[in-house]
């Protein structure tokens, strides 16, 4: 199904500055929302339930499985994470661009059941970038550390599923890159005949 607004999925290995530029992209694109997913994790630093994630137990997370209120949901570094396919729907049905930060398993499951999802893959500049990065952000034990590493090679390699891929080497650079995909998408023939109907009608341009 169509639908007027559009949706970004944005996918990287840990600490490849997914947030981050997602963050900032936001805060210069007010027309770009979140998508907010449910997770069994606990919250990090100043996080906030609704905010960053729906912090849920594992027997609610359970329960929306079978109610089959996931668009997709995945085991990622010991925790699960889930996606509302109404929450999704809701937004891009009143002309919302959604943007969702989502493993790269997710992501492929997303574009499956919306087809017109823009998926967006983060890569480091390299695996020591990479490992520094997740030495300086300070959350995780060096045990953890070693699992990210170990999972981002299995996830680099899905960046050829993707739509684009962004090096983010250096950060300004990469959220332009960003913002380009963003504003070429809305301008897409496909895009601009959902999002301006009225318009294309008005003209005869079927």
């Amino acid at each position: 199904m169509d639908y007027p607004g559009n949706l970004f999925v944005v996918a990287a290995p840990s600490g490849a500055g997914k947030s981050s530029l997602v963050k900032a992209l936001m805060e210069l694109d007010a027309r770009v929302q979140p998508s907010v997913s449910h997770t069994t994790r606990p919250p990090r630093g100043q996080e906030k339930h609704g905010r960053e994630y729906f912090f849920v137990s594992a027997q609610e997370f359970d329960a929306m499985v079978l109610a089959g209120s996931f668009v997709e949901w995945a085991h990622v570094h010991g925790h699960r994470y889930g996606t509302s396919k109404k929450a999704i729907e809701e937004r891009i049905a009143h002309g919302q661009d959604v943007i969702l930060e989502i493993d790269f398993q997710g992501a492929l499951q997303i574009k499956r059941i919306f087809t017109n999802a823009v998926l967006i893959f983060i890569l480091p500049p390299s695996w020591e970038e990479l490992r520094s990065r997740l030495e300086r952000r300070g959350e995780d034990t060096p045990e953890v550390i070693e699992l990210r590493m170990e999972n981002a090679a299995t996830e680099m390699s899905q960046a050829r599923e993707f739509d684009f891929v962004i090096i983010n080497e250096l950060f300004e650079r990469a959220l332009f890159d960003l913002k380009t995909i963003v504003h070429a998408q809305r301008l897409k023939f496909s895009s601009q005949r959902r999002a301006r109907a009225d318009t294309f009608q008005a003209l005869a341009i079927l």
